[in-house]
């Protein structure tokens, strides 16, 4: 597989390459030179293969022989060991949900492809590898236990001061061994603007071996893709084809994974992103000019994202042709008491209790339908994390049925540690060189 830059089409490198290195020199980001398209014959035929099949056959389409067969199998299946049902709310609208892996959230598809691969690549002997991660939610949950234990590895995990809920804050805090965590006095932005610091600096490649486990890492969005196809393969055994994908969006990560797979071949009519007040990509849609923003903190705080990273990989899909991607993607925000009041009306009318990402994803569902009506479509909407990691959100009548995992139970007995700094570049800076190995 080779990849190209965003910011120069000449500049190619190897899979492993855009693995380690996650961002090119030039601040752009790695696209595949060559998209595949899956062959006709297992596109008309999704409802025969299982999950992990069909990331199989996805991720040995893109990588070619990059990691041979059988190792590939292998590590998909212990990447991809849980399961992303979808699940019937009425006759035209499913939920996909993508919170059964070991975080709760839907980024346990990327982080944990992710470690395995750069677990895979990693020599004996060789450089320690210093993965740098800024959340605004459940990525930072999903990379620590995508690496924990990993050797010759350490995470260091940038997340936004008072602006993470405190299920999440937990899981990025109470590891230990090879994961740390730094609270950031700011924002997502002013993390991701960190990281991003980080990989620009010459002297601190010089001295580190540095990755990013953000989505700006190609092997992040690869796996993600796995999903869309199962999630229509799952849809045929029921009988339905024309299919309508609504995905919440912050980082746009998940929608440009979509998106990829959409390019391969996967049988979709159309994708619709879901925001929340952060709406720089609603705005770009609707008026043609794309102004960042910075973030503003909402109850889905996954999605709180000023600036999003992924837009330019969208972009660079559609050939920076906007008409084409309008045709594809709709999109729409909302505002938290628009938020809260679907989390009551989508357990009134299905009693499914869905989070506050899941709920704007679903109004965006109904907002589409008031706009495109057509008696053929289903309806996905992607439920992105666990309920339980968002207790503050919900009305009382509604957090009391959410089922609360075993494994958040034992997490609150662990110790927490975290570092707590300003979004001073400098700062930043020496805390690294000063665990430098």
């Amino acid at each position: 597989m080779k990849l190209y830059s965003t910011n120069n089409h000449d500049l190619k490198v190897d899979f492993q390459s855009a693995v380690f290195n996650s961002m090119p020199q030039d601040k752009g980001l790695y696209m595949p030179a060559e998209i595949p398209v899956l062959e006709a014959e297992f596109l008309e035929n999704l409802d025969q293969y299982t999950l992990p099949e069909i990331a199989y056959t996805i991720a040995s389409a893109l990588l070619h022989e990059d990691i041979p067969a059988e190792d590939l199998k292998a590590l998909i299946d212990d990447a991809i060991n849980f399961p992303a049902p979808v699940k019937a709310l009425s006759d035209d609208t499913y939920v996909l949900e993508l919170f059964h892996g070991p975080s709760l959230a839907f980024k346990d598809f990327g982080a944990r492809f992710m470690s395995r691969v750069m677990a895979y690549f990693l020599k004996d002997g060789e450089k320690m590898l210093d993965v740098l991660v800024a959340t605004s939610g459940d990525t930072g949950g999903a990379v620590a236990l995508g690496f924990l234990g990993v050797p010759n590895t350490r995470v260091t995990i940038l997340y936004p001061k008072g602006k993470v809920s405190e299920i999440q804050e937990l899981q990025l805090c109470s590891n230990g061994q090879n994961i740390r965590a730094i609270e950031i006095d700011g924002t997502f932005d002013d993390c991701q603007a960190l990281v991003k610091q980080a990989f620009a600096d010459d002297e601190l490649n010089a001295r580190m071996r540095l990755t990013s486990a953000n989505s700006i890492n190609i092997s992040r969005l690869i796996p993600q893709t796995f999903y869309y196809f199962n999630a229509v393969a799952q849809l045929y055994k029921a009988g339905k084809r024309e299919i309508v994908f609504s995905v919440p969006s912050g980082n746009f990560g998940n929608i440009a994974a979509g998106l990829l797979a959409y390019k391969m071949g996967l049988p979709v009519k159309q994708f619709i992103a879901a925001t929340n007040v952060n709406d720089t990509v609603p705005r770009f849609l609707e008026t043609g000019v794309y102004e960042t923003r910075p973030s503003v903190q909402t109850y889905a705080n996954a999605m709180d994202v000023g600036a999003p990273s992924n837009w330019i990989r969208i972009m660079e899909l559609f050939k920076q042709d906007t008409l084409k991607l309008k045709e594809l993607v709709k999109s729409y925000r909302y505002t938290d008491a628009e938020t809260v009041q679907a989390i009551t009306d989508i357990y009134e009318q299905f009693n499914y209790v869905a989070c506050p990402h899941t709920a704007i994803a679903w109004l965006a569902v109904q907002a589409y339908k008031t706009g495109y009506p057509s008696a053929e479509e289903t309806f996905v909407f992607l439920s992105t994390a666990h309920a339980c990691k968002f207790p503050d959100v919900f009305p009382e009548e509604i957090a009391a049925k959410i089922d609360v995992p075993a494994q958040l139970e034992e997490l609150k007995k662990r110790a927490q540690s975290a570092e707590h700094m300003g979004v001073d570049f400098d700062a930043f800076k020496a805390f690294l060189l000063a665990g430098e190995v």
